[in-house]
């Protein structure tokens, strides 16, 4: 079969929450363009699925007219047939009554799942000549494998077909041979170890409960239950906000007593109210009792305070339906008007002791014991249209909520230099345009740096852990050493500031050595190896041996058309010898079964528009990696993808000799 062009490709990436898809390779390979929402919601037909919610339009009830004088009138005449009368229209906010195929990166309903990749298919609109990479999860098992390389030859009729593994795609994305990959998903996590191009199936810890980003998620509601008004929406929101930062396990949490905390975030405010600094709900103590405090925020009078929470959060749902409105929207512009008058007073003033203050305001995130973001609030929004408000009167509640007071400046993260990214988890196109809720700010305190509490880093830890050390020998020769020191962090799970670093330094409290203790372990040699003479002659020597993982073993392509022609992809590939011959690159032959160091990856440099927004997503990369090098530079040569021809041969259990 001839080969295909870049532009003919179609890569999909099924996710539990998102879907990721691309028509064609550009020149350098971009993120990808479609993120769709992995969700269905179910047809007025039974077995048929929407990817929309459609919903009943509403319509206000009629007025009752008065029957025409001597005129007799048939009740069920006036009565409007329903079926005619009925309006409908897209609900694209609410995802109440969704159905979601893939759980934990298993498919839960096949039904729903055809219903979705038909939806992806049907977005793109892809050529009648178009074959497919489909990224495949770790834990769908090989009859899984069959089911939807069926679906896809059968459905839409594909010329050539092929399943790509995450983990393996991950180490395409970084151009290794040898790697740890970890995928940290939204509630699972899969760890696998790859050595020299080929995956290790024993030992793998595939879908690791209790590490992804709902785990996350739950842990900060279990620490914010008690404070009012925050919802787990609310703290989604703040899991993915730049405020919300993992620290490593030796740092303290800042408090209000440690220096540099006393000091007013917003001086104005301070010299206006008499805030002196302490957070929201705080009063400095005197011989008297509680200092009281000027106008401003906070300020108790009369019963203006009920219109807020104890912990400031706004109930704009009781003020609404409690008819406040008026009188909510009259306060919240005297305290514009105090706060302009406060910043006037501010730039007259000379006094030192208000420019002292203003100096800890840029303090980082990780040291202030108190910090907002900002919440969008998409539901309300939506019960507020559907109630009928005015778009004039939602304006004036936006403007009341997002009047910009007490804006602090951009958080700096503890890791980094650089400012945290708000923007970690962005908004994919089905989700509804940004912008569209009630924006307000939130204050939280230190348990924004604790969301991967409570054993999340240590479970994950010792999943790395024993996935290691079960990887098995390779002609006799260890390569856990290179395994640790080549250690690959994906998936969205991890975007949340610091989990990486955090992790990171988990593992090395847990199980790493010093190397200066690491000659104890030289017992370990095995008892075949006598001590290795001058002429080498003992060296242990690396071979590659033809074992097949999913009847595949070493892909060829990889191991020759990649290093052939863009060797730039793998540059470690160049060292490679033919299966049974010697390789004559300095390989690490360590025998240790304790790390003596742990090393991220070096990530790749060659691909600017991954390199800004970073590599949580490197399997897509490593994807259109892969379906370069197999459909367009193979060219079919090395039976890299199912053609039409070898399904019709060998039917869907012909997809094992090909899956990567």
């Amino acid at each position: 079969m001839p080969g295909f062009r870049d532009d003919q490709l179609l890569i999909i990436a099924p996710g539990s929450e998102t879907t990721l898809a691309q028509l064609g390779l550009p020149e350098s390979f971009t993120p990808a363009r479609h993120r769709i929402r992995s969700r269905m919601f179910q047809a007025e037909k039974d077995g048929e699925y929407e990817p929309i919610k459609v919903r009943r339009k509403e319509k206000p009830a009629a007025a009752p007219t008065a029957p025409v004088s001597g005129v007799a009138t048939n009740a069920e005449d006036d009565q409007p047939d329903a079926d005619d009368e009925a309006e409908w229209e897209e609900d694209r906010i609410s995802e109440e009554g969704a159905i979601w195929p893939i759980r934990g990166g298993k498919i839960v309903d096949w039904q729903c799942f055809y219903a979705l990749m038909t939806h992806v298919y049907n977005t793109i609109n892809p050529p009648f000549h178009t074959p497919i990479v489909l990224i495949a999860d770790p834990v769908w098992t090989t009859k899984e494998h069959e089911k939807v390389t069926q679906f896809f030859f059968e459905k839409f009729k594909v010329p050539a077909f092929t399943m790509v593994d995450a983990a393996m795609a991950a180490s395409y994305a970084y151009g290794t041979m040898t790697a740890t990959i970890v995928d940290v998903g939204l509630n699972k996590a899969d760890v696998t170890c790859i050595s020299d191009s080929v995956l290790h199936d024993i030992g793998r810890s595939v879908a690791v409960p209790g590490c992804g980003g709902d785990a996350m998620t739950d842990r900060l509601m279990e620490l914010l239950t008690s404070k009012k008004g925050f919802t787990r929406e609310v703290c989604e929101q703040l899991k993915k906000s730049s405020i919300c930062e993992i620290l490593p396990g030796d740092t303290d949490l800042p408090n209000n007593d440690a220096p540099g905390s006393d000091v007013p975030s917003n001086p104005a405010a301070a010299a206006s109210t008499g805030a002196d600094g302490l957070a929201p709900g705080q009063r400095k103590q005197s011989m008297a009792g509680e200092l009281p405090r000027g106008p401003g925020p906070n300020t108790q009078v009369g019963e203006e305070k009920k219109l807020e929470d104890e912990e400031g959060v706004l109930d704009i749902a009781s003020i609404v339906t409690g008819g406040n409105m008026t009188e909510y929207l009259a306060q919240k512009e005297r305290e514009k008007q105090e706060r302009l008058a406060a910043r006037q007073q501010q730039k007259k003033g000379s006094d030192a002791q208000l420019l002292a203050a203003a100096k800890p305001a840029k303090l980082p995130n990780h040291k202030r014991a108190r910090n907002t973001f900002v919440y969008e609030d998409f539901a309300l929004h939506d019960a507020m249209k559907k109630a009928g408000m005015s778009s004039q009167n939602m304006a004036d509640m936006q403007s009341a909520m997002g009047d910009g007071s007490n804006k602090l400046p951009e958080p700096q993260s503890a890791v980094s230099d650089k400012p945290a990214d708000g923007g970690l988890f962005p908004q994919d196109g089905a989700t509804l345009a940004a912008g569209s809720g009630f924006r307000r700010e939130i204050e939280v305190g230190t348990e924004r740096f604790q969301a991967a509490s409570g054993g999340l880093l240590e479970r994950l830890a010792d999943a790395i852990h024993r996935t290691v050390q079960a990887c098995p020998d390779v002609g006799g020769i260890s390569r856990r050493s290179d395994l640790w020191d080549s250690l690959i962090i994906v998936g969205n799970g991890s975007k949340v500031n610091g989990f990486k670093e955090a992790l990171i330094d988990t593992i090395q409290r847990k199980y790493i050595i010093s190397p200066s203790s690491a000659t104890i372990f030289t017992s370990e040699l095995p008892s075949n190896l006598s001590t290795p003479m001058a002429t080498g002659a003992n060296t242990p020597q690396q071979v590659f041996p033809g074992a097949p993982h999913h009847g595949g073993g070493v892909n060829p392509l990889l191991l020759a058309a990649t290093t052939a022609q863009n060797p730039g992809l793998h540059p470690s590939l160049s060292t490679l010898s033919q299966p049974g011959m010697s390789s004559s690159s300095n390989v690490h032959s360590s025998h240790a079964q304790t790390p003596t160091s742990v090393k991220l990856a070096k990530i790749p440099e060659y691909f600017p528009e991954w390199k800004e927004i970073g590599y949580d997503e490197a399997t897509f990369l490593g994807a259109q990696v892969a379906a370069k090098v197999l459909f367009v530079v193979d060219g079919g040569a090395s039976k890299g993808y199912m053609s039409r021809t070898d399904y019709n041969e060998q039917g869907p259990s012909g997809i094992h000799e090909v899956y990567m």
